[in-house]
């Protein structure tokens, strides 16, 4: 057997690379992963790595020969029936080959340091006749809410996988922003690398160190620059307030949206990490000073749609209802979520 080499995906770009490794070969031992990168074995684009070396998307990872027999008796996993009803609660639509979840507020995809509950780990609970747990196709952040895909099987993740590469997924998400753009609808393309500094909040229990890293705009050549591109319209807007965006992902970077958002000068309402202001600014402790109390301290950021074609034919179309903090919002300032969306006829 020989070293086989990997592409890292989309959904993939910034995933440390032990977990890379527990995502892709799940059967791995943590102390054979550690034994390999020490050893030199693994490599990313021919240099060596640490397990904790964040990847991106276009790189190759270099996996050596692994021995991964089964242990004689494994462990059955663990199904947890609250787990199983939490996510059928989510389901939006579900067929043979996959489902479709609205993931609340707050919830993580993936577990960080110390956190014990999050969507990957509630998987397990939903195995099929073979005994198979669903797979994660793609991730949110934690304090997104909306439209998570999870495919059945590994066939159907690797064929989603193909279609996300492809970008022939188009992705819609709705945002509530500080103020009002101009233009109305435009292009926001910028390169975007990850910050040097950390949030001053503190970090919440469970939540991994990487998560209160921020992205920066960067300029092309700059070292770990990736460009980045998303459309947006407004939708509709209390003048010098708050609007309603609708965006368009062309690429996946790690907090696009939340960092094009700030990058324009009107960051998300209720975000923690891009909506604080500068030193001098009397609001900076304070982003939602001129909002109404009533305005949740939540991210105001919904994935509200996705569609693709399906693995199987035809065409996936799922769109998220706004979670119970952005409905309250929305009606607070009177905008109707039945309003046709001006995305819809954004550039593919």
């Amino acid at each position: 057997m020989s070293a086989q080499s990997y592409l890292v995906t989309e959904d993939e770009d910034g995933l440390r690379l032990d977990r890379w490794f527990k995502r892709r070969i799940p059967s791995l031992s943590l102390s054979h992963l550690n034994k390999i990168v020490r050893t030199g074995q693994v490599r990313v684009d021919g240099a060596r790595v640490k397990t904790a070396t964040r990847l991106a998307q276009g790189q190759s990872v270099r996996v050596p020969p692994l021995n991964l027999d089964a242990p004689a008796t494994p462990e059955a996993p663990k199904i947890s029936e609250e787990d199983a009803n939490d996510l059928r609660a989510m389901i939006l639509f579900e067929d043979k080959d996959l489902l479709v979840l609205n993931k609340p507020y707050g919830l993580a995809v993936q577990g960080g340091s110390g956190m014990k509950r999050h969507i990957d780990g509630m998987l397990a609970s939903l195995p099929n006749e073979r005994g198979e747990r669903p797979v994660l196709v793609h991730r949110l952040d934690r304090d997104t809410s909306g439209v998570l895909l999870v495919a059945k099987t590994r066939k159907i993740a690797a064929d989603l996988g193909e279609i996300f590469r492809s970008r022939e997924a188009r992705k819609i998400y709705w945002a509530l922003v500080e103020g009002v753009p101009k233009p109305a609808q435009g292009r926001i393309s910028l390169y975007l690398a990850k910050g040097e500094g950390m949030e001053a909040r503190p970090r919440r229990p469970g939540e991994d160190r990487a998560a209160l890293e921020k992205m920066r705009v960067a300029r092309h050549g700059d070292e770990d620059a990736r460009h980045s591109v998303t459309y947006y319209a407004t939708v509709e807007s209390v003048p010098h307030r708050v609007a309603w965006l609708s965006m368009k992902p062309i690429t996946g970077r790690t907090h696009q949206l939340r960092a094009h958002a700030e990058a324009i000068g009107h960051p998300i309402v209720g975000d923690p990490k891009y909506g604080l202001k500068p030193k001098n600014d009397p609001r900076r402790n304070d982003p939602l000073r001129a909002l109404p109390d009533q305005v949740e301290r939540k991210l105001h950021l919904l994935a509200r749609r996705l569609v693709l074609p399906h693995p199987r034919g035809g065409v996936l179309d799922v769109t998220a209802p706004p979670p119970p903090h952005m409905a309250n919002s929305f009606e607070l300032f009177g905008f109707d979520v039945k309003r046709a969306d001006p995305i819809e006829d954004a550039p593919e």
